[in-house]
């Protein structure tokens, strides 16, 4: 295979999506001529032209309203919001329309949109350019949220969640736009609502999202010189959840430790534990560990980084629990 960075796996979903179905547009700020703020969709206008490109104005709540309605009359329309902070000015397009329309309509129409964005730390850009908001609409009925950590994982998951008949938050962590990897050539997907196991593990099941997948491969690498081989589960779809491989794993292991770089109350992991509590408690040898960004908004400039999770508090929290015993 191939090796292509992040950026251009989701560029190469979206232009093969394109050419397979032209019933697929693309629409968003800058997404046309410009190419995206971050160059994702960079020869996308010049391939497709502006009636499948379609620059927006500056409106998140018309961009997404734009996406509601396109997808009511047929159409599989793939929106951009720039920062995934900014997805709050289309909140009300986002899960009182498109999470609830295909249940208010019985079933009867379907509602086959992306949602885009860009989340997550490492430009530094401060509160309104950083945050991960995963956990509001993996509270939303009627929505699927994925979440892509590999250039592999990106293409495959991207091109499932366009031919998907429901309204799907796909977040591109910013730090990951540059990783390279292997990404199979032409109709490669990856099935919504399966997690991947990145690392095999026997001794704790670490669960974790986006860039945060490879801070824990990185502690997984260090901890197994130190005799704790930790089983690196990623998600990659939010909701749906695969709870089974998650299960299946802590049976396994006997511990675990989530990681995401969300703030701590009501996160994902909050969710992660929930569910190994209430059907793997007894399998438990210590207390479920989360590690996450501080319940603060997300500081401009350097201080940035001392607050993101790292590989260090990862293994912390891995040798607290692993050896209670």
């Amino acid at each position: 295979m191939r090796n292509l960075n992040f950026r251009w796996a989701i560029n190469e979903a979206i232009k093969e999506e394109m050419e397979r179905d032209e019933k697929v547009f693309l629409a968003g700020e800058d997404v046309g001529k410009p190419g995206g703020p971050f160059g994702i969709t960079r020869g996308l206008y010049e391939q497709f032209g502006e009636k499948r490109v379609k620059d927006t104005p500056l409106s998140e709540e018309a961009i997404v309203g734009l996406a509601v309605g396109a997808a009511a009359a047929g159409y599989r329309p793939i929106v951009e919001i720039m920062f995934m902070d900014f997805i709050a000015i289309a909140m009300d397009q986002i899960c009182n329309q498109a999470a609830k329309c295909r249940f208010l309509y019985g079933g009867m129409v379907s509602f086959p949109m992306v949602i885009r964005t860009l989340c997550g730390t490492g430009l530094r850009a401060g509160g309104h350019h950083s945050q991960s908001l995963e956990s509001w609409f993996i509270h939303t009925p009627g929505l699927k949220v994925v979440m892509p950590s590999t250039p592999q994982d990106a293409k495959g998951l991207l091109k499932s969640a366009i031919r998907d008949d429901n309204p799907v938050i796909f977040m591109e962590h910013k730090g990951l736009l540059s990783l390279k990897g292997e990404v199979p050539e032409g109709d490669f997907t990856i099935p919504l609502g399966l997690a991947d196991v990145k690392r095999p593990g026997e001794h704790v099941t670490v669960v974790a999202t986006g860039k945060m997948v490879h801070t824990a491969l990185g502690a997984a690498q260090k901890l197994s010189a130190d005799g704790i081989e930790a089983e690196i589960i990623d998600p990659r779809t939010l909701s749906p959840l695969d709870a089974e491989t998650i299960l299946t794993s802590v049976r396994k292991t006997n511990h675990l430790v989530v990681v995401h770089e969300a703030p701590k109350p009501c996160g994902f992991g909050a969710e992660i534990a929930a569910v190994v509590a209430e059907q793997a408690l007894d399998f438990l040898d210590a207390p479920i560990k989360r590690i996450t960004f501080p319940f603060t908004p997300v500081p401009f400039g350097p201080l940035e980084d001392e607050l993101v999770p790292k590989e260090n508090d990862i293994m912390a929290a891995v040798k607290e629990i692993v050896r209670r015993n």
